[in-house]
């Protein structure tokens, strides 16, 4: 529900050009069960050309994300660890791990790359960009929080699944659409529908 959102959001922002999206095999396991994906088979198309792309825009902007799923968005081979986003020379402006498990957690922050998610976050890391890692795990024991420190230490953000509830959600998709705003926010690129607190 948060990939979603987040993908749906990104498919949008025109600042964006390009979103290189990863999906490990736990990935699809558990967007199987929240989103109904059925394999990797135009995985794109089935995580924003279905109904929850209707909450956020217009009729005819949720058809253009529709048809437009994944011109913007390149998938990649988890095993492809000598795709774009494993080198450094590639110019990529940030990694968010949406959502991130603390198995990912703990081979990012310990420089386990043997994967291509890994493998981004860690050239992310010792580029200096921006990686923002979505842990999502409750509740936590010592090796998690350890991890979240190391990550953090080695200059990723952690910024855990935990959405917001004082602007009161409508819907599900409403309070995961706000949590991918926080994250794009922070990585400087607000989005003009966001939640904005007036005091």
């Amino acid at each position: 529900m948060f990939l979603r959102q987040l993908l749906l959001t990104v498919e949008q922002d025109a600042r964006i050009h390009t979103v290189n999206f990863i999906a490990s095999d736990s990935a699809l396991r558990v967007m199987a069960e929240e989103l109904g994906i059925k394999g990797r088979a135009n995985l794109i198309r089935q995580i924003i050309g279905t109904a929850g792309s209707a909450a956020r825009f217009s009729k005819s902007s949720a058809r253009a994300a529709s048809s437009l799923a994944g011109v913007k968005i390149k998938e990649h081979s988890n095993a492809d660890i000598g795709a774009n986003v494993a080198s450094g020379s590639y110019p990529a402006d940030g990694m968010i791990v949406i959502p991130c498990s603390v198995g990912t957690l703990a081979r990012i922050a310990n420089g386990v790359a043997s994967h291509l998610i890994e493998r981004a976050a860690d050239v992310c890391l010792k580029e200096k960009r921006p990686l923002v890692l979505c842990v999502r795990e409750t509740p936590l024991n010592k090796i998690h929080i350890r991890n979240m420190y190391r990550a953090a230490d080695a200059g990723a953000t952690i910024f855990p699944l935990i959405p917001a509830f004082y602007y009161r959600p409508a819907s599900l998709d409403a309070m995961a659409r706000e949590f991918a705003c926080r994250v794009l926010a922070h990585l400087g690129l607000p989005q003009p529908n966001a939640f904005r607190w007036k005091g």
